[in-house]
């Protein structure tokens, strides 16, 4: 075993937070489907579009998501022919375009909202008291902050 082996307890930790973070995503999902919402995608994107009112290139979009989204174009596109984002042509980029949160889009957020916030508390809130969630929360932001911050 060489010196950069990871210790069996790092390894638990890594597969743990691998199948937590499957487990919870297909948990909140399935709250939404069951609901009639669309995919925790389409909320992901359409929030991020909202704190950005100008809107955002796709590149842009992609980076500020919470989840991972590896065919943003096709999510786009989802999003634009259901009327909850606009495409725009990009100022200074005849190429690119941005992409607008419309007012139905803001809608459709207000409507997941309650359901997502909901399977929030249950699938996390529900299995951690506050001092765990405080807890994990912190030693997650570890793994998540760049090198050297």
């Amino acid at each position: 075993m060489s010196d950069d082996a990871p210790s069996n307890a790092v390894v638990l930790a890594w597969a743990r937070l691998v199948r937590a973070q499957t487990a919870v995503l297909s948990a909140v999902e399935a709250d939404l489907k069951a609901a009639g919402f669309p995919p925790l995608a389409w909320y992901d994107a359409l929030l991020e579009l909202s704190r950005r009112p100008k809107g955002l290139r796709p590149f842009e979009l992609e980076k500020e998501m919470l989840l991972a989204q590896y065919n943003l174009s096709r999510l786009v596109d989802r999003l634009e022919k259901a009327g909850y984002v606009t495409r725009s042509p990009c100022p200074g980029d005849a190429r690119g375009h941005v992409i607008t949160l419309t007012s139905d889009g803001k809608a459709l957020m207000k409507r997941m909202w309650p359901t997502y916030r909901a399977a929030i508390a249950r699938h996390v809130g529900g299995k951690l008291d506050e001092t765990e969630a405080a807890e994990l929360a912190a030693l997650l932001g570890k793994l998540i902050r760049p090198p050297n911050a």
